[in-house]
């Protein structure tokens, strides 16, 4: 589900209805747990987190002129998306992640490489996405990415 968007604010208020309560509660709790430097911005056509290229000038090596993605999140046709590329990057962080998720769910965690599936809106563990958002600084992110990615 394309969602045709220049902000945040444009993106949530075009979302389906059933899900906007949702989405703003994930924008705000990602927010809240944000560490500073991350930036809130439209990229690949879904709200995102990046590290600004006054932090880190090479931008993201699939396109310089972009920014350094690190989380964002999606209405999808289906489901709510978030993409943490800190777990796709750090075994360590996907561990802990996988780990704590059935202390927060229900349900059976629905995860692809960086990618976290929602198909139930009650279903979000609101307080450890909160504390997965907090586990990883803009500096953090940027060595995990050079050491992983920029070899």
């Amino acid at each position: 589900m394309h969602i045709p968007a220049t902000t945040v604010d444009a993106y949530l208020a075009a979302a389906p209805e059933e899900r906007r309560p949702a989405l703003e509660t994930l924008r705000q709790v990602i927010l809240d747990h944000l560490p500073d430097g991350f930036v809130e911005r439209i990229q690949y056509g879904m709200p995102g987190y990046v590290v600004p290229h006054e932090a880190y000038p090479p931008g993201y090596h699939c396109n310089p002129k972009d920014p350094l993605p690190f989380l964002s999140f999606a209405s999808q046709k289906h489901f709510i998306a978030l993409y943490h590329m800190g777990m796709y990057a750090n075994p360590a962080l996907l561990d802990w992640f996988t780990q704590a998720y059935p202390k927060h769910s229900k349900r059976k965690l629905d995860m692809g490489k960086s990618c976290v599936r929602f198909k139930k809106v009650e279903d979000i563990p609101f307080a450890l996405i909160g504390e997965l958002v907090s586990k990883m600084t803009v500096s953090d992110w940027i060595e995990i990415y050079e050491r992983n990615v920029r070899r």
